[in-house]
């Protein structure tokens, strides 16, 4: 190896200006510009609607950051600043935003979601769930064919054909779910289901799916799940205010 001998150039740090032109030319500006719409209808809605953040919820907000990133003193939150190159009252909004946004979606659906589980507490059965995810149906049957009648194993079959990033990783294993969180297609199917059983093909928009039951648990409604439904009920409403702007 040959070693330089001349010293290495300082990088000098990108321009708010330079760094709009690379969103611009990297095709990422329409993500970041959908974000930035997304606060701005917050901001607008929370305004006509009277939700405010107080400062005392404010300043619990910063302190519940600051423990999360080990923010622990001054000097290692103003490092991070410097760091994200962004100003105390950059932090301070963003961190107001986020507020507004947890209380927006919960003043237009937070009822909504607590009278469903009331009334649908079947829906808010959790399942815990393992999932081959293919395009074609020939593969699918073939897959299932050799789980049911060759006792092929699952996890193997999601490693060499699964589509899901997810579920191919981790040798089929989704995860625990909500079943008011699932495709309708698929709820249909798991509602009378067993744990173990092998179910699908399953098609739907994303291909069709081949899943198996690892173990179900009784109806709740976590503050993750509770989340999950707020965030879908939000976006729903996100499109059609875009729709009707």
């Amino acid at each position: 190896m040959v070693e330089s001998l001349t010293k290495p150039s300082s990088i000098v740090p990108a321009t708010d200006a330079e760094i709009l032109a690379y969103l611009r030319y990297s095709h990422k500006i329409t993500d970041i510009a959908a974000l930035v719409e997304r606060n701005t209808i917050v901001l607008r809605a929370c305004e006509k609607f009277n939700i405010i953040v107080t400062d005392e919820e404010l300043q619990a907000a910063g302190d519940t950051f600051r423990l999360e990133h080990k923010l622990v003193g001054a000097s290692e939150t103003f490092n991070w600043l410097s760091q994200q190159r962004i100003s105390v009252e950059d932090w301070s909004l963003g961190i107001k935003i986020d507020l507004l946004t947890k209380k927006l979606k919960e003043y237009l659906f937070g009822m909504e979601v607590d009278a469903d589980y009331m009334n649908n507490r079947n829906g808010y059965r959790r399942v815990m769930l393992s999932q081959i995810l293919v395009p074609d149906l020939s593969d699918a049957l073939k897959i299932v064919h050799l789980i049911q009648k060759e006792n092929a194993s699952f996890a193997a079959l999601a490693v060499e054909y699964s589509q899901g990033k997810k579920s191919q990783e981790n040798g089929g294993f989704v995860g625990l779910h909500l079943l008011v969180e699932l495709m309708p297609e698929i709820v249909q199917a798991l509602t009378d289901a067993v744990a173990g059983e092998i179910i699908g093909p399953i098609s739907s928009q994303l291909g069709h799916h081949i899943l198996r039951i690892e173990k179900w648990f009784p109806s709740e409604l976590t503050n993750s799940g509770r989340e999950n439904i707020l965030e879908s009920l939000f976006q729903v409403w996100l499109q059609n205010f875009r729709a009707n702007f």
